[in-house]
């Protein structure tokens, strides 16, 4: 008899680590129903029909009114992700150029942008962004988060 397996959907997510020489540019959460009130990067869901590179430029404009063009991104990593509801494939971006200032283009959801050591991250950031950053400083190109089975 063969066992049949069900297969789950999987959300794709992207997030823009932006550096500043030794700092990176957190936002800090609020109002959205998740992590609010920690810092995390620039970050969206990738819409349907769009690639991860098309969803991370609108996330930058959005969120934080940069002009990045898809060219400009690098993947530094990918973390493939499970929550209590949901699977993601969370796909980290750096540019290492851009053009203009972040500003807080969303401050019913954002709180505040500011740049923050890279070895001094704030107590609050989401625990996965420092797992991912953590993994990137490590030259780790892929990883897991939130699956107990292995």
């Amino acid at each position: 008899m063969q066992v049949e397996t069900k297969r789950m959907g999987t959300y794709v997510s992207a997030y823009l680590i932006l550096r500043k020489k030794e700092e990176i540019l957190l936002l800090l959460r609020q109002n959205t129903g998740y992590c609010d009130g920690q810092w995390g990067v620039v970050m969206g869901h990738v819409e349907e029909g769009e690639p991860a590179t098309l969803g991370m430029v609108r996330e930058a404009y959005e969120e934080a009114g940069l002009n990045l063009l898809p060219s400009q991104l690098k993947i530094v990593h990918i973390m493939h992700r499970k929550t209590p509801d949901r699977l993601n494939m969370d796909v980290f971006f750096e540019c290492p150029t851009w053009d203009g200032q972040a500003i807080n283009k969303e401050p019913q959801k954002c709180a505040g942008l500011q740049l923050f050591p890279s070895s001094k991250l704030p107590s609050n950031t989401m625990d996965y962004i420092l797992g991912a950053l953590r993994s990137i400083q490590n030259g780790e190109f892929y990883s897991e988060w939130g699956w107990q089975c292995c």
